[in-house]
């Protein structure tokens, strides 16, 4: 098995960043100003070895390659953006393509809407993703050019892995994905491997988006656990006038009970790569309404991965990945990188298991 962990490049200050939440806003802005909501709460979590880095250095980025490579993780995904050919927060993948030339790697394209959801105003949008072929036939000749071409980059039988967050999201994602199957064979490429995230949409037979295979990505909507608890917060629209409040409402799940009830062997027709977190907690990019995974501990982690190696049979030797759900979602509660309470533990977990 090779695990594979998302990398989210939000460390370092962009003009758009800049100009929507304030000058010289990254990832940590959110994760320095968290604060535990109830007792007990793991709030904030902080970064160890790394610290506070900066991912226009390339330092910072050999190290992460460093540490990733020491503990057995076979490589990185890295969330990419486009949109009509803008591409916001390139900077660390185009820089780990020019430094970085052993370490394997792959994309996924995060092609939805950027809104205020943090801010709690999701139908604020902030970037529109426009789908269409003509862009679509420009995104793909860029990949293969730029990305694709690159020695580490992962392939499955000289076929580029690509990965895409929301294929629904297109208005006929079948003709786009035969598109690009016709264009890459221009460069080179024996065809384009690719892979459907079943995150908002489920059960979807790969064949039906003309993709490979699907991943079963978490944490998700679907096989939820029992809420074990409700954190509200009351916000008063108007002090005088208590009728007019809303409430938001925190939901805390046990982290053991989500693996519980997703390790059940998916009965699928099609090759549905398995997912994993290390754990979960979006309250600090989310104040009102966040997701809460608690008391999840590296053994627990270790019981999911376990479950994982010992059920999922990969076809062959080349298709046989595992993708951890994240590398350094910092915001999310969810990274493999090391924190301050649980300094290596969840990456010794890879490194013995893998």
């Amino acid at each position: 098995m090779k695990p594979v962990a998302f990398y989210l490049p939000q460390f370092y200050p962009t003009p758009e960043n800049n100009r929507w939440w304030g000058e010289g806003f990254t990832e940590w802005t959110n994760v320095t100003k968290s604060k535990p909501k109830y007792k007990g709460h793991y709030q904030p979590q902080l970064p160890a070895d790394l610290g506070f880095y900066d991912l226009r250095v390339p330092e910072t980025i050999m190290k992460q390659v460093e540490i990733a490579r020491n503990h057995n993780l076979y490589g990185f995904c890295f969330y990419h953006y486009w949109f009509n050919g803008e591409r916001p927060l390139d900077k660390p993948v185009d820089l780990f393509i020019e430094t970085e030339k052993e370490f394997p790697f792959c994309v996924c394209w995060a092609n939805h809407d950027w809104n205020k959801i943090w801010d709690g105003f999701p139908n604020t949008i902030l970037m529109k993703q426009n789908h269409s072929i003509e862009d679509d036939t420009k995104h793909i000749r860029f990949l293969a050019e730029h990305v694709f071409s690159s020695p580490n980059y992962i392939k499955v039988d000289n076929k580029p892995v690509f990965l895409v967050y929301r294929t629904e999201l297109f208005p006929d994602i079948k003709k786009t994905s035969d598109i690009w199957r016709r264009e890459i064979l221009n460069y080179g490429f024996d065809g384009i491997y690719l892979i459907n995230i079943e995150n908002i949409v489920y059960d979807v037979h790969p064949d039906r988006l003309g993709f490979d295979a699907g991943l079963d990505f978490h944490p998700k909507g679907k096989n939820l656990p029992k809420l074990v608890g409700r954190n509200k917060i009351k916000k008063w629209l108007n002090r005088f006038s208590p009728k007019k409040s809303v409430y938001y409402e925190n939901k805390i799940w046990e982290y053991e009970d989500y693996i519980d009830n997703n390790i059940i062997d998916k009965d699928v027709s099609y090759l549905l790569y398995p997912a994993l977190f290390p754990a979960w907690d979006n309250s600090a990019r989310r104040e009102k309404e966040a997701w809460i995974m608690q008391n999840s501990t590296p053994e627990k982690f270790r019981k999911w991965a376990s479950l994982i190696l010992e059920n999922f049979e990969p076809p062959n030797e080349e298709e046989n990945f595992v993708f951890i759900n994240a590398w350094n979602e910092w915001a999310e509660g969810c990274h493999l990188e090391p924190c301050r309470k649980w300094k290596n533990d969840y990456l010794n977990v890879i490194k013995e298991l893998f």
